[in-house]
């Protein structure tokens, strides 16, 4: 097929609410990254007017796939049509200038710029003066038209997380694009704000305005606001069709193929026992000298998962750190074991406290040191790992490194390769295999699945509710709502650096978590 030259972009590209949503095809795709095949002659088909949901494990392909589409790479072969015709998409603005855009994870707006500013300059073109009255005027009249309106004047870093990403939705369809695709788009949002702003794009792919790719690791938004799904695997595209026809297992089993998934870790019916890890008042600033952590007091127990529930930045980070050693409280206080605690190695050691914390291979590994000294961090400083306390034994440190990375399924070449050539899920595992290696009496683990691929997070899942089960008090933090809900005991909610809601997870309601994430407190019960 000869591809079509693409048209020359508008200097005002000012969408029409009311322009039809138009079919994308990839046919063939194929991307390759020297001897490596990311992408396997990929067909895919969005239809206009619908919403797709594009899914599959990490290093799947999902990300190399919409970054073709947007022009970011370009494949070796296959072809991208779009209304039934082929396109050549050299870069983003190509992309732009066919009605493509994309919503990234992450949020893109330039936070001292007002909303208004980021949708005039993210044009293409932008004369070298801007006539401000004609273009709010011009703003204006394109909000009148959208299912949702935001204040034109407010720098964007003062908007809530929900806001921004409708500024980043609305931003896209100001230049035009009435194809959007949603890269984890829900993932620093709260359930409400999720629910809200997919349900919003869903009318307006209803109406045909719209249509939608979403990536997503989400079954239940899928299941809610999806027409039909494409699942890739090992950069193939493995199967897919109607959400309506098939079921969550059927997508799971698409997505790992044969591989065995760890099963659920039967939650054992137990009481709380002792206190194991308390916090009373808590206070503790961030990077910018600014309060993060404000008067937090919490209690977790033996035999019970406490869940800390909030949208990135408010404090939960920070929290973990302190917990960690790796920041100063500004005040308050923690008990460990019932006994002060000022996060030293020492105290870790004689409560039995281990840590996962967020992106661990920046926060709990060395890279460029092999698996198995970094498995050896806890206790290479004890036999079989040393001799009199300082004499490190190299063979020691191998042995106990081959016995863990059995036990805990690391998919390593060698306990001597570099960590960092470990892929995420099982730099995850070795760093889990070393903090539950030992004792463990407190677990504190943050974001402990965050990216990680469907198999790498039932396997973490499942050895967290057995360290619970054993007696370990887990404090786990997270901002997967459903995570929580899933596996922990109790919930509190922090919001601006506070606890605003506590509950059990028996009774937790959904919206209840949610409107608390926002700042819409309720009282601790």
């Amino acid at each position: 097929m000869k591809a079509e030259p693409e048209p020359a972009p508008a200097v005002a590209m000012v969408s029409r609410p009311g322009a039809p949503a138009s079919d994308l095809e990839v046919v063939g795709l194929t991307k390759r990254f020297g001897a490596f095949t990311a992408l396997d002659s990929v067909d895919l088909r969005v239809r206009a007017g619908t919403v797709h949901a594009l899914l599959g494990e990490n290093g799947a392909g999902k990300s190399t796939l919409v970054k073709c589409v947007m022009g970011f790479y370009r494949a070796d072969e296959g072809a991208v049509l779009i209304g039934g015709r082929e396109r050549t998409i050299d870069n983003p603005r190509a992309a732009h200038a066919l009605g493509i855009g994309m919503v990234y994870q992450h949020f893109t707006l330039v936070p001292s710029m007002t909303v208004l500013e980021n949708l005039v300059m993210g044009r293409a073109h932008v004369p070298p003066v801007i006539d401000w009255q004609a273009e709010r005027r011009a703003v204006s009249a394109f909000m009148a038209g959208m299912p949702f309106t935001l204040p034109l004047d407010v720098p964007t870093a003062s908007l809530a997380a929900g806001e921004k990403q409708k500024a980043e939705i609305i931003k896209q369809l100001y230049l035009s694009c009435r194809f959007l695709i949603l890269d984890e788009p829900t993932s620093v949002l709260t359930p409400e704000e999720a629910d809200e702003i997919l349900g919003l794009l869903r009318r307006m792919v209803e109406a045909g305005q719209l249509s939608v790719l979403i990536i997503t690791h989400k079954f239940r938004e899928v299941l809610a606001f999806a027409d039909s799904v494409t699942v890739l695997r090992r950069g193939r595209a493995v199967g897919g069709g109607r959400v309506a026809d098939l079921s969550v297992d059927d997508m799971a089993r698409l997505m790992i193929g044969d591989r065995e998934i760890a099963a659920p870790a039967a939650r054992k019916a137990q009481a709380p026992g002792e206190a194991r890890l308390e916090i009373d008042a808590l206070t503790a600033d961030d990077d910018h000298g600014e309060p993060a952590v404000r008067g937090v007091s919490l209690r977790v127990a033996s035999g019970e998962i406490l869940g800390i529930a909030g949208v990135s930045g408010n404090g939960q980070s920070v929290l973990v750190e302190v917990l960690a050693g790796q920041r100063r409280p500004t005040g308050g206080s923690m008990r460990l074991g019932g006994e002060d605690y000022q996060a030293r190695r020492s105290q870790m050691l004689r409560h039995g406290l281990s840590l996962l914390p967020e992106e661990p291979l920046r926060n709990a590994c060395v890279g460029r040191m092999s698996v198995a000294e970094n498995m050896a961090f806890r206790a290479f400083d004890r036999p079989p790992m040393a001799r009199a306390g300082w004499w490190l034994r190299q063979a020691g440190i191998r042995r106990a490194a081959r016995d863990l990375i059995a036990r805990y399924r690391v998919k390593t070449s060698s306990p001597d390769a570099p960590i960092a050539t470990l892929s995420g899920g099982n730099v995850q595992r070795a760093v889990l295999a070393r903090e539950l290696s030992g004792r463990v009496d407190v677990l504190v683990a943050a974001n402990p699945v965050f990216g990680l691929d469907f198999a790498a997070v039932a396997d973490i899942h499942a050895q967290i509710v057995e360290a619970r089960n054993r007696g370990c008090a887990v404090l786990l933090v997270s901002e997967d709502l459903d995570e929580l809900l899933e596996l922990a005991d109790r919930i509190l909610v922090m919001f601006d650096g506070r606890v605003v809601l506590e509950t059990p997870a028996s009774r937790a309601d959904r919206t209840t978590i949610g409107r608390a994430m926002a700042g819409h407190q309720a009282p601790v019960i």
